[in-house]
C-alpha cells in the first residue's frame, strides 16, 4: 500500500455559488467532469446528499476502463464537501481515498481547495498519478466555469 496526500488550490473568477453548482447540480457536474471527447461514459449515478453515492464509470478511447464510487460524508452548502471514494481500473480495485473540497469567497471570485489522502493498492499508483489527474480535472473545471 502506498499512502499519499496532496492539496491543490485554484482561484476561479466566478462566485462561490457557480463553483458549488459544478459539484451540486447533476447537469453541471456531468458537463464539467463526466463528459469528454476522450472518454466514453458508462454507468453514471448522482446522489448529492450526505450518505449519497455517485458512480462515474467510463473508458478512455483506446485505454482502460475506470470506475469511481464516491460517498458523501459531509456537505455544508457553499462551504465544503467531504467524500470517501474507491477507484477501479479494468476491474482491479486500485485505491481508497478521502477528499475534501473547500469553497472560499475571495476578491474576484472563489478559492477552491482540494485536499486528498489515499491508500493506493498493489502498485497501480503511488499517488502521483492521482495528483496529476486531479490537476487536469481542476483545469477542465476552470475551462467549464469560464464558459
Amino acid at each position: 500500500i502506498a499512502h499519499a496526500g496532496f492539496t491543490l488550490v485554484r482561484d476561479y473568477p466566478v462566485p462561490v455559488e457557480a463553483v458549488w453548482a459544478a459539484f451540486a447540480v447533476e447537469e453541471q457536474k456531468r458537463a464539467g467532469f463526466g463528459d469528454s471527447d476522450a472518454w466514453t461514459t458508462g454507468e453514471w449515478r448522482f446522489d448529492f446528499r450526505v450518505g449519497g453515492i455517485d458512480v462515474a464509470e467510463g473508458e478512455f478511447h483506446g485505454g482502460p476502463r475506470s470506475r469511481a464510487e464516491s460517498r458523501y460524508t459531509d456537505i455544508v452548502v457553499n462551504e465544503r464537501i467531504v467524500i470517501s471514494y474507491d477507484m477501479w481500473l479494468d476491474g482491479a480495485h486500485i485505491s481508497t481515498s478521502v477528499a475534501t473540497f473547500e469553497f472560499e469567497p475571495v476578491d474576484g471570485g472563489t478559492r477552491f481547495t482540494h485536499t486528498e489522502h489515499g491508500a493506493h493498492l498493489d502498485g497501480f499508483d503511488d499517488g502521483s498519478s492521482r495528483e496529476a489527474g486531479t490537476n487536469g480535472m481542476l483545469d477542465v473545471l476552470g475551462s467549464f466555469l469560464a464558459r
